[in-house]
């Protein structure tokens, strides 16, 4: 499966959950561009959820960075259209 160039979920062993496209990935090796990270989700009970529809009010996510090197990549998700215009949107609501 060619998931390269696709708008992802990357949940990491230790670095939390992060967004972006999916430029390079070897083994648990992940490089995220425009990425952001999801630091709470609201409206969906997993991440697969969110992969499919986005996240609700209540929800942080993080301004993007360029590019993110993960290292400890343990799940790949790829998103929605649907979801992906949702999660490009920076917030950090209460």
């Amino acid at each position: 499966m060619n998931l390269l160039g696709e708008f992802a979920i990357v949940r990491t062993h230790s670095a939390g959950v992060h967004l972006g496209t999916l430029a390079e990935w070897s083994g648990t090796c992940v490089i995220l561009t425009n990425a952001r990270r999801l630091w709470r989700w609201r409206g969906a009970y997993t991440l697969h959820e969110v992969s499919r529809a986005g996240v609700m009010t209540g929800s942080r996510i993080s301004e993007p960075v360029p590019v993110i090197a993960l290292t400890q990549a343990i799940e790949i998700i790829p998103c929605s259209e649907e979801a992906r215009k949702n999660l490009e949107v920076s917030r950090w609501d209460p």
